[in-house]
C-alpha cells in the first residue's frame, strides 16, 4: 500500500485504468460524478478488449470522454501491459489510480501503481467467490492488498476484508453497476427495440477462459442445445472461435448473433424471460432488471442473489441447466441489493475529502 502524497496545490487528478466492456459500463457513471465534483480525469484504455463492438463503441454510446492513452496492445497478458501502463502514470503524476472490478487489466494498473509509488483506489473491492481456481479471484486479493482506497458494494465486502486484515482505507458506497443500469436501462430500451417478444427467449453470454475450453464448452453447449425456446446467443469472439475450433453444433433454435454493445445487451437482457450467463455483471444486472439468472459457474461473488433465489448456479452441467432454465422465476419481493445507484457520487465524494488538491 502506498501513502498518499503531501498536498500542494492544483486540481485533485485521477488516472482511471479500464480495459474490457466491463469495465467501461462502471466507468461511465463515476467519470460523470468526478467531473461534477471538479476532479481532472485521464483514462488510460489497455485495449485488453479491442474489437469495436467490445471497445469504442462503449465510449461512443455511453458518452465517455476519449481516453488520453490508448496502448492498442491487443492483448490480456498483465506483464505486457504494466510497464506501458507505469510509464503513462509516471508521466501524468497523479495523486491516484483508480481501477475497476478483476479483470487482467485491473492487475496491470494495480501493480503498475505499485511500481509508480502513486496511491490505489478499488472500486468492487471484497468481492470473493471462494474459488481460488479462478484467476480472478486471485486479481481481487492482490488487488486488495495493493490498495490504499477500497470501494465495496456492501457489507459483505467490508467485512471479507476486514478479515483479511487490509491496510487500506473501507468504505461500502454500494455498485457503480446499479449507477448504470438506473441511467442506461431505460435509454437502452428506448433507442433499441428488440425484434422479439418480451418475455419469450433466453439470452445467453459465455465468455469466461474456463467456459471456452473442451469439456466445459461442449457441456454448456449440449444444455443449451436441449432448451426448448429460443436461444439469442451474442457470441464473443474468443468463444466463437472455440466453437468452431471444436467443431460444436448448435441447435436450430440458437440464434448466434454478433457481440452487442452495452445498451443493445441491456435492451435484450432486461426483456429476456431468462438470462444465462458466466458474466459476473450480468448476474447483477438481471437482478435490476427483475430477470431470472442462471450461471454457467460453480460459484458467485455475487451470492445474495443466489440466496434471494434470484440466480442459480449450474456449473457446466447440462442436466441443471436445463432444469434451472425451466424453472426459473423471480421471487415474489426482491431486497435492495448492491446499493441505490449512487454509488458514484460517494465514490467522488470520498477522494475530494480524503486527497487534498494539489
Amino acid at each position: 500500500m502506498v501513502p498518499p502524497r503531501t498536498p500542494s496545490f492544483r486540481v485533485m487528478k485521477v488516472f482511471t485504468v479500464v480495459g474490457n466492456r466491463p469495465q467501461f459500463v462502471k466507468s461511465a457513471p463515476l467519470s460523470a460524478a468526478l467531473r461534477a465534483a471538479g476532479v481532472e480525469e485521464v483514462v488510460l484504455h489497455t485495449g485488453q478488449h479491442w474489437f469495436h463492438t467490445l471497445s469504442q463503441v462503449f465510449f461512443d454510446q455511453l458518452g465517455l470522454a476519449e481516453p488520453r492513452y490508448r496502448l492498442d496492445l491487443h492483448t490480456s497478458d498483465v506483464s505486457t501491459m504494466e510497464p506501458d501502463i507505469a510509464s503513462r502514470i509516471r508521466r501524468e503524476s497523479p495523486d491516484l489510480v483508480l481501477v475497476y472490478g478483476d479483470t487482467n487489466s485491473t492487475l496491470a494498473g494495480a501493480r503498475a501503481a505499485a511500481d509508480a509509488s502513486v496511491p490505489l483506489a478499488h472500486v468492487e473491492a471484497g468481492l470473493r467467490s471462494g474459488d481460488l481456481e479462478m484467476p480472478e479471484e486471485h486479481t481481487r486479493i492482490e488487488v486488495d492488498r495493493l490498495s490504499w482506497l477500497l470501494f465495496c458494494p456492501d457489507d459483505r465486502a467490508r467485512r471479507t476484508l476486514e478479515a483479511e486484515g487490509v491496510l487500506g482505507r473501507i468504505y461500502v458506497v454500494g455498485d457503480v453497476m446499479a449507477d448504470a443500469s438506473r441511467l442506461f436501462a431505460p435509454a437502452a430500451r428506448a433507442r433499441f427495440p428488440i425484434p422479439y417478444e418480451p418475455g419469450s427467449y433466453v439470452i445467453v453470454t459465455v465468455h469466461r477462459q474456463a467456459n471456452v475450453a473442451q469439456p466445459r464448452l461442449g457441456r454448456i453447449v449440449e444444455g443449451l442445445n436441449r432448451l426448448s425456446e429460443l436461444v439469442v446467443f451474442p457470441v464473443h469472439p474468443r468463444t466463437r472461435a472455440a466453437i468452431q475450433e471444436a467443431g460444436l453444433e448448435l441447435g436450430p433454435h440458437i440464434r448466434l448473433v454478433e457481440p452487442l454493445s452495452y445498451l443493445e445487451l441491456a435492451s435484450l437482457a432486461s426483456q429476456a424471460r431468462v438470462v444465462v450467463t458466466d458474466s459476473g455483471g450480468l448476474q447483477k444486472e438481471a437482478y435490476w432488471y427483475g430477470v431470472p439468472c442462471v450461471t454457467l459457474r460453480p460459484s458467485t461473488e455475487w451470492v445474495d442473489t443466489v440466496a434471494v433465489g434470484a440466480n442459480t448456479l449450474v456449473d457446466d452441467d447440462p442436466d441443471a441447466l436445463v432444469a434451472a432454465v425451466e424453472g426459473a422465476s423471480m421471487p415474489g419481493s426482491r431486497p435492495v441489493l448492491y446499493g441505490d445507484g449512487h454509488a458514484s457520487e460517494r465514490i467522488a465524494q470520498v477522494l475530494v475529502a480524503t486527497i487534498p488538491s494539489r
